[in-house]
């Protein structure tokens, strides 16, 4: 394995890491709890390539479904996925590898623009599988699990795009990958 390989697995499971942590700050709001998990995905999408930052959502899941308390609320194991909300953990890789994308584009505005095509991914994943697991009909999951969290989420895919441009800028050498 190259230098380069043994570096980018390094940062992807510091991205990881960073993901267990922050998906603990959380308010819960509902039957889906506002957690500082989205921020992390986000800047890890602005962080790492696509498929590294696909492997650092994977990771966290394969953490969580082997039972450490990963998920928000120190919660783990296969029934937080199979639960209500699991449509939103499932969904928070895809959203970090499409947020990737649009951050390997390099501009301001394709960077948010990838945060929010992952978000929108995210959102419906999660909103299906809340649909699937609580009965409810499209409206009222909608209003439940999607509308309280937009203007937030926004905020965090401006903010964690925001910190990783200038942590790209502050120290070029450590995330030049």
């Amino acid at each position: 394995m190259n230098r380069t390989k043994t570096y980018t697995l390094c940062l992807t499971a510091l991205f990881t890491a960073l993901i267990c942590v922050l998906a603990q700050v959380q308010i819960p709001l509902g039957p889906v709890p506002f957690t500082m998990a989205m921020f992390a995905f986000f800047l890890t999408g602005a962080m790492l390539p696509p498929v590294w930052a696909l492997a650092a959502g994977v990771a966290y899941l394969l953490l969580g479904c082997a039972g450490l308390p990963v998920f928000a609320g120190f919660s783990g194991g296969v029934g937080i996925l199979l639960g209500p909300t699991g449509g939103y953990i499932l969904g928070y890789p895809l959203m970090a590898m499409i947020a990737a994308f649009g951050v390997f584009r390099r501009g301001f505005v394709w960077q948010v623009v990838g945060m929010v095509l992952g978000m929108a991914i995210c959102y419906a994943v999660g909103t299906a599988w809340f649909m699937v697991q609580s009965g409810s009909g499209l409206a009222q999951s909608l209003t439940l699990c999607v509308i309280p969290f937009v203007l937030p989420d926004l905020v965090k895919a401006v903010l964690a795009t925001a910190l990783a441009r200038t942590l790209r800028r502050r120290a070029p050498a450590l995330f030049k990958i």
